[in-house]
């Protein structure tokens, strides 16, 4: 890895700062797709140098928590998702370099920078949703490393609403699977596909989330050895109860993570 990416402790003001506004001028400059529905595709998300030690610097599978949703785990006990969260209580088990690097990235996709970027860019979707003043409608991000492995897929749908946004940054080292990105569905009866997302390196899209938002992956093949990439979803944190919802969750997951590190040892 690349030592003039990962920023010694005085210095971590600043490159996050630099990386937020890196990431936020990438939004800004994202391409708009009307169909089928409003979406935005990104190209280039992360300075190059930072992108490569990102590819170079993912975790070991088993610094991930499992997933626990039954879609995701095979008849023979495969789990075929895993993640880590991109807050501090999460990367601080990761070794040093990978543990200053993904606590960069983490704190960049959480910042103002970014979440005002991703509300100005997707304004006519949020408004459809929200209403006018969709800009003061509270949204609370969670920036999840996310590792899929063969076998996993997931069905046509639509996020819940408690989700405001959803983003998703690809990480692939090279193009040799862009295959596996998310398919886009038509809002019509046999919810058509309308589009793949090639899963191709330092891309990504986002969209406000919405009951007609259908979405879907195709099953990961046996000759992909993990489909890498960030979740990057802002939750509608509007009101005391959601406010009190999605920091609970946020503890819940960190207790529940530590239990089941506690029960592996």
């Amino acid at each position: 890895m690349d030592q003039s990416t990962i920023p010694q402790a005085s210095e971590r003001h600043r490159a996050v700062g630099d990386l937020s506004r890196f990431v936020a001028a990438s939004v800004d400059a994202a391409r708009v797709n009307q169909e089928p529905f409003f979406h935005l595709e990104f190209d280039r998300v992360f300075p190059d140098d930072i992108y490569r030690a990102m590819v170079d610097a993912m975790p070991r599978t088993t610094s991930y928590r499992r997933s626990s949703r039954a879609d995701d785990i095979l008849p023979d006990g495969t789990v075929t998702r895993a993640k880590i969260d991109l807050f501090p209580e999460y990367v601080r088990v990761l070794p040093a370099e990978q543990r200053a690097l993904w606590n960069l990235v983490g704190a960049a996709l959480c910042s103002r920078e970014v979440s005002d970027a991703v509300v100005r860019k997707l304004g006519p979707a949020l408004a459809r949703r929200f209403g006018p003043q969709y800009a003061s409608v509270g949204l609370y991000p969670l920036p999840t490393l996310t590792r899929d492995g063969p076998g996993y897929t997931i069905n046509i749908h639509s996020d819940h609403l408690s989700k405001g946004v959803t983003v998703q940054f690809y990480l692939p080292r090279d193009n040799s699977t862009s295959h596996i990105g998310t398919v886009f569905h038509s809002d019509d009866p046999d919810k058509t596909a309308a589009g793949k997302k090639a899963f191709s390196p330092n891309t990504g899209y986002a969209f406000a989330v919405d009951r007609d938002t259908h979405h879907s992956v195709d099953t990961v093949g046996p000759e992909v050895k993990t489909r890498d990439s960030i979740l990057l979803t802002y939750y509608v944190d509007a009101g005391p109860l959601k406010f009190l919802r999605n920091r609970g969750k946020r503890l819940g997951n960190f207790l529940l993570n530590e239990l089941r590190s506690v029960v592996r040892r």
